[in-house]
């Protein structure tokens, strides 16, 4: 992100002021407004990666079967229909059921546990005949959820092109923020009603595009061009993003577990609505005028100078000119980078869909003070990661750097992918370790700390790549692709994960694993001739 924001400033832009000028600017060194933002944001993490926590167990467990966990990770000792969520009949047609030949590992492994019981978290036995029919409901379930916990995934990297069009041509950065905000509180308080299961992604899907690719854009309109701050503050930005994603497992995960489902749900609501309310509350006096508000102002004062049409000329001639064989040589070298990238977003995003149903069904987590451990409580481990694990790795850059042997860009996405697929050797392992029982939360916390380091070489690495090698005019576009990418690959995540039902668990991890190893031996491949190509971007 830091990198996208300098890279929007001229060459000749004016120095920025040595001195900030409020004394909120001489005590914090950085505007009311960024801190405002980054609150703001906090809190939509919250509510996403707290819903997101949920969502796939949520299905698996409770919505699309007819006996019931009435508590997150409790005994199966509710009932429902799941004929009763609205559209669900249209979208079980669609999915289909899977052959139970398929399914025999997964029903087996799932009822033995079941007559088992799991006297340390006082969840007793059942009979042999409930075991099999909550085996099979819970089975298919899982591959039903998968499948749509990668389209809805997807779908949020999908509509923020919309909504940053919305935003440019139509309504603003800041009115459309708060018109996504307030459909994604929405969505998460309708969420919390089982029968409106559908209508609530899709409230969230829109809202998300809405507000997420308008948020971040106004942190950069704080900052004149060629201002110092800029990258420290997008740098507190992420943090944000990351402490909110953090926090919000322990609060929404362990309502659920405590109390039941549609209070994590509306938890998440209510941090959506805090932080929107937030926003409205001090956006007005803090933030700068967003992108369609100075371009308004600019276009009346051409008007009025009489350069509009001059002006529109000159623009009109600049977007004609067609692209030379090296910006062509760009867009090309990028689209290969992002056609790449969807496989190792696919193999990623497995930490929200099957390792979650790893660390439900097969982790065994501590019980502290009388009191066990959620296994939602995993989705805060990568975010502890990226905190804690981030400054390790721009220092070591800046090390590599002064030496002259800091990876090129490409090269740096390459060895993410290896570090990605490598991971799952942890999985594969524990696999094997476990068999069909429990196993240590160890194993998928390891797996995860190593993921995390894949993340941190490739992520925002390919973001700055993409802002420095796109031709300046469609650098916008560019990086619309890049998230479409991250689009197909929660697509294509929540395909994989129905093997994960069908397939020993070993073997599934294993296929993981050499698809993050594959690609990442593709894109190193592509290091030379794409560093040929790109120049100093690479």
């Amino acid at each position: 992100m830091s990198t996208a924001a300098a890279a929007d400033a001229p060459d000749d832009a004016p120095a920025p002021p040595p001195v900030p000028v409020t004394a909120f600017e001489r005590r914090f060194g950085h505007p009311p407004g960024l801190f405002i933002l980054v609150f703001t944001e906090l809190w939509e993490r919250f509510s996403y990666y707290g819903m997101r926590g949920l969502l796939k167990l949520y299905m698996a467990n409770y919505l699309f079967v007819t006996i019931r966990q009435t508590l997150q990770g409790k005994a199966y000792d509710g009932h429902g229909d799941p004929a009763l969520v609205k559209g669900w009949a249209f979208i079980h047609r669609l999915l289909g059921d899977p052959d139970m030949a398929h399914l025999k590992e997964c029903i087996e492994t799932k009822a033995a546990a079941l007559v088992k019981g799991d006297p340390e978290h006082k969840i007793a036995g059942v009979a042999a005949d409930v075991a099999h029919d909550i085996a099979v409901q819970t089975c298919q379930a899982n591959e039903h959820g998968s499948v749509l916990y990668g389209w809805y995934t997807g779908l949020v990297y999908l509509t923020p092109l919309l909504g940053g069009y919305i935003a440019d041509k139509y309504l603003g950065q800041r009115k459309t923020v708060v018109v996504g905000g307030a459909i994604m509180a929405i969505g998460h308080f309708v969420m919390a009603f089982e029968n409106s299961f559908f209508l609530a992604l899709a409230l969230l899907i829109i809202g998300n595009g809405a507000f997420k690719p308008n948020i971040s854009t106004q942190v950069g309109n704080l900052y004149a061009p060629g201002d110092h701050r800029r990258d420290r503050a997008f740098s507190i930005f992420y943090v944000g993003i990351n402490l909110g994603a953090f926090i919000c497992n322990f609060v929404c995960g362990t309502l659920a577990a405590a109390w039941g489902w549609h209070y994590g749900f509306a938890a998440a609501g209510v941090g959506m609505t805090f932080g929107l309310v937030l926003y409205l509350v001090a956006g007005n006096r803090y933030l700068a005028d967003d992108e369609l508000t100075k371009r308004k102002a600019r276009q009346a004062a051409d008007e009025k100078a009489g350069k509009r049409l001059e002006a529109a000329h000159a623009a009109v001639r600049e977007e004609s000119r067609p692209f030379t064989k090296e910006e062509w040589s760009r867009i090309w070298a990028l689209c290969g980078l992002c056609a790449l990238n969807v496989v190792f977003w696919a193999v990623y995003e497995q930490q929200g869909n099957t390792m979650e149903t790893w660390a439900d069904e097969s982790t065994t987590w501590p019980v502290i003070f009388g009191y066990a451990i959620p296994a939602t409580w995993f989705q805060s481990v990568n975010p502890f990661f990226i905190f804690t694990l981030t400054p390790l790795f721009t220092w070591l850059w800046k090390r590599q750097e002064r030496v002259g042997k800091e990876p090129t860009s490409v090269a740096k996405m390459a060895i993410g992918s290896i570090i990605l697929g490598l991971s799952f050797i942890v999985m594969i392992w524990g696999a094997m370790v476990v068999g069909g029982g429990k196993g240590s939360w160890l194993w998928p916390v390891s797996c995860t700390l190593l993921l995390t380091v894949g993340e941190l070489y490739l992520s925002p690495i390919g973001l700055s790549l993409v802002t420095k090698a796109s031709p300046p005019r469609i650098v916008s576009l560019m990086m619309g692709m890049w998230f479409l990418s991250s689009f197909f690959g929660n697509v294509l995540c929540g395909y994989i994960g129905k093997l994960y039902t069908r397939w020993p668990k070993w073997e599934f991890f294993g296929l993981l694993c050499v698809l993050g190893v594959v690609t990442g031996l593709a894109i190193w491949a592509f290091n030379k001739p794409l560093k040929k190509t790109l120049g100093a971007a690479a």
